[in-house]
């Protein structure tokens, strides 16, 4: 009587997780569930992908509430920290993998490894599948008529809206079936450790007003398109009113894929959402999309002047004008209320993202990359495409930029879009005092109204860093001056 064999176990499945902590719309996760093989789902730390400051600290936040929604349906996240091209081939031998998912990923560090992690496993006769998610459009899918990449928005997101809607949004999975295992994976695969993500110093805000998982991500996502679509194309520019989408964090981590917030703006119902308030919505997950084609095709996006003749731009190099660009004490209310805002919270409303980097680069005359890698270390929302390409359309210095000679007037720009002053008095406090009239331009208060509300110029709060007339002059000189300048205009 022979004894009858054991059924062997199949073999599992990984997922790897990176910038796409959810379960809702993730492909890789949704094809790994498909194969019924049971799953393994990761995150490898690698020194060489993370990212310190504010963004460090949100993505840790993602991860542990991936980690939570992982546990609630009888699994976990393994978290293991090292070199991810080391690291997965182990774990896969160990484990005995033999399909590897994960969704992909264009940035040039991240697409330098999957490159290198998908020939190593395929050597080990491991199959990779490698899924498309983080974008509506992939990088290199919609070219010119010349097979070239588009170098202005408008024509690309034409094209890219005759490429019909993105696909479907995918369910999470109802159940998943865990591979069990039970060594101490990061003993054994020699693990570095998993350093803890903290909020740089003035953060003070940022834990209150970003709540991290998926579920907040989507309320955020609902919450928007039931209050504040309807207003966006006429408000989006208004830092005082609370009407933009603030989903940007969300995006980032991953904790929302941007076809779910594209067909949720779809599905607005149009008696309350013109077709005006969603497709201006809409081009701004265009714009994304943009900036990711740029910088696949550019990876030195963040630290080189894409229009060369702006190499020869005198910038200057003024620690202390750059300090107090930081922290915001420049003078100027709005700037320094965006740059406070920031320094607290995180984030930043878009407009005033503009003006504050416009004042950099033209008032202050100050190299767009300082500004991008203070951006880089303080957003909660830190992208680096859209933080690279956004600096250089300020600066002018970069494809389809704003042109060097539109200089944002600080003042123009606040009395137009914080006209009472409501958005200044949150963040530059020492100023609430002030009428609505003055609150922009603090310096002209007369000393009568000064001893009233206990107010002095200069030293209850910062007089102008600069003269804005003469500064722009000067820029406008600097700019003048450039060699092969029409290229520039």
């Amino acid at each position: 009587m022979t004894a009858q064999k054991q059924p062997t176990s199949p073999a599992p499945v990984l997922v790897l997780f990176r910038d796409d902590f959810r379960l809702t719309d993730n492909p890789a996760l949704h094809a790994a569930c498909a194969s019924g093989q049971p799953v393994v789902c990761a995150y490898v730390h690698d020194p060489a992908t993370y990212k310190q400051g504010v963004i460090g600290w949100w993505l840790a936040q993602a991860r542990a509430a991936l980690h939570d929604a992982l546990t609630e349906k009888g699994g976990h996240l393994l978290q293991i920290g090292g070199d991810a091209v080391d690291i997965v081939p182990a774990l896969v031998k160990h484990l005995g993998i033999k399909s590897v998912f994960w969704n992909r990923r264009y940035d040039p560090v991240g697409k330098a490894q999957d490159t290198t992690l998908k020939t190593t496993l395929e050597s080990l006769h491991v199959d990779v599948q490698s899924l498309a998610v983080r974008l509506l459009h992939e990088p290199w899918t919609i070219r010119t008529g010349a097979g070239q990449p588009y170098r202005v928005f408008t024509a690309w997101w034409r094209a890219a809206q005759n490429m019909g809607e993105p696909g479907r949004c995918l369910p999470a999975p109802q159940t998943i079936e865990f591979h069990n295992y039970s060594d101490n994976l990061e003993k054994l695969l020699k693990a570095q450790a998993i350093p803890p993500a903290r909020l740089p110093d003035g953060a003070t805000a940022a834990e209150q007003d970003w709540p991290c998982s998926e579920e907040d991500a989507q309320e955020f996502l609902h919450d928007f398109v039931e209050n504040n679509l309807a207003h966006y194309a006429d408000e989006r520019n208004r830092p005082d009113k609370d009407t933009t989408s603030r989903l940007s964090p969300y995006l980032r981590a991953g904790l929302l894929s941007a076809r779910q917030v594209w067909h949720a703006v779809r599905a607005a119902p149009q008696k309350t959402v013109s077709a005006e308030n969603a497709q201006t919505f809409l081009a701004e997950l265009g714009w994304r999309d943009f900036a990711w084609m740029q910088l696949f095709y550019e990876p030195d996006l963040a630290t080189r002047n894409l229009r060369p003749e702006f190499d020869h731009l005198p910038w200057h190099h003024a620690p202390d004008l750059l300090e107090a660009w930081k922290m915001g004490r420049t003078g100027y209310p709005l700037v320094d209320a965006g740059m406070r805002q920031l320094y607290t919270t995180g984030w930043m409303h878009n407009r005033v993202r503009m003006v504050v980097a416009s004042f950099l680069t033209k008032h202050l005359l100050t190299d767009w990359r300082e500004g991008e890698r203070w951006f880089h270390d303080r957003l909660v929302d830190a992208d680096p495409a859209q933080n690279a390409m956004n600096w250089q359309w300020c600066a002018g210095t970069g494809i389809d930029a704003s042109p060097w000679f539109r200089i944002f007037n600080p003042v123009g720009q606040s009395e137009k879009f914080d006209p009472s002053g409501a958005y200044i008095r949150t963040w530059v406090p020492e100023l609430r005092l002030l009428p609505d009239k003055l609150i922009h331009t603090p310096w002209k208060a007369d000393a009568a109204l000064c001893r009233q509300i206990g107010f002095t110029p200069g030293k209850s709060y910062p007089a102008p860093l600069v003269d804005l007339k003469q500064a722009r002059a000067i820029a406008l000189e600097s700019w003048k001056n450039l060699p092969d300048r029409k290229q520039a205009d």
